[in-house]
């Protein structure tokens, strides 16, 4: 099972590029395999290697963790080699930037602290269910329906409100997403990218190591190191409460912040969907609030 932690900058990218190798059939890079039963899955060593131009050691190498400078010319020829996309081309080089400067001392984590008028933002989006999440999915930030849209979410303790721990431990979230499959593979992906370029951060590393544990389709999915995920403009949501609704999400970085981002979902006025929104809104059972309210605070009734 994979590690949440890197004993090293290499070692991340050693673990990219075997999983990225590893899931690379031969036939997709042009390569013809002869009959009989492969014992590797994906490509060996040595045939990415010679794809690449590169000898087998030095590939070895890299693999292991051991060589920390690839040129950026050995990274295209791997790009190239494993057909990567854009997005996984730039993490490569990420990796790399980050194993030519790796400090084992891990960075602290970033402020959790949400900004007033931001959270007046969030105030004046309703009905519309948004929130602030952290760079780890921690929940910051929501009003009303932000909250109840992820069912039974509230019934965690403020701290404990993390959207990659609600959607592979609580046991609502399978039911909620009908495409829950395919929901996770993009949360992991998220967090794959964002760990590959800051393994030891702190919150980075609890949040992993508890998912690593509990969930073992969790596992499986950190595995395979997929650093891209499929976003869908719209969303279904098989919500207990207000019935199928189906909403238009978006999300963006918030300047000037560590890494916080605002998730809001919208939905045509006058739709079902509309209407099941505006009922989520009004029968909310927390108050717009935040994770640094006391629990005093967070206790009042909505206005």
């Amino acid at each position: 099972m994979a590690s949440a932690q890197s004993s090293g900058g290499g070692t991340e990218l050693g673990q990219f590029l075997r999983a990225r190798r590893t899931q690379t059939r031969p036939d997709q890079v042009g390569l013809t395999v002869g009959p009989g039963l492969r014992r590797t899955p994906g490509l060996r060593r040595e045939e990415l290697a010679t794809l690449a131009g590169m000898s087998i050691d030095y590939y070895v190498r890299m693999e292991r963790g051991k060589e920390t400078r690839p040129s950026p010319a050995v990274l295209d020829a791997l790009a190239r080699a494993l057909h990567l996309d854009d997005a996984e081309h730039q993490h490569l080089r990420e990796l790399a930037a980050r194993a030519a400067r790796y400090a084992p001392e891990p960075p602290p984590p970033p402020s959790r602290t949400v900004r007033p008028h931001l959270k007046l933002v969030l105030e004046a989006l309703r009905p519309s269910p948004a929130y602030i999440i952290s760079r780890s999915m921690d929940l910051l930030a929501w009003n009303p329906g932000g909250l109840a849209l992820y069912a039974g979410l509230a019934d965690w303790p403020a701290t404990q409100r993390n959207l990659a721990r609600y959607f592979f431990l609580h046991p609502t979230a399978r039911t909620l997403f009908p495409d829950w499959d395919e929901l996770v593979r993009g949360c992991v992906a998220r967090l794959r990218s964002l760990a590959g370029t800051a393994p030891d951060a702190p919150d980075l590393t609890h949040l992993v190591g508890e998912l690593l544990l509990k969930s073992p389709d969790f596992a499986k999915l950190w595995e395979r190191y997929d650093v891209v995920g499929r976003k869908r403009i719209q969303k279904t949501f098989h919500h207990p409460q207000v019935g199928v609704l189906t909403l238009s999400g978006q999300s963006m970085n918030l300047e000037g912040t560590p890494g916080q981002r605002l998730g809001v979902y919208t939905a045509e006025p006058g739709t079902p969907d509309h209407d099941a929104m505006l009922l989520l809104d009004a029968i909310a059972l927390e108050p717009a609030g935040h994770r640094d309210m006391k629990p005093e605070q967070q206790s009042h009734s909505r206005p």
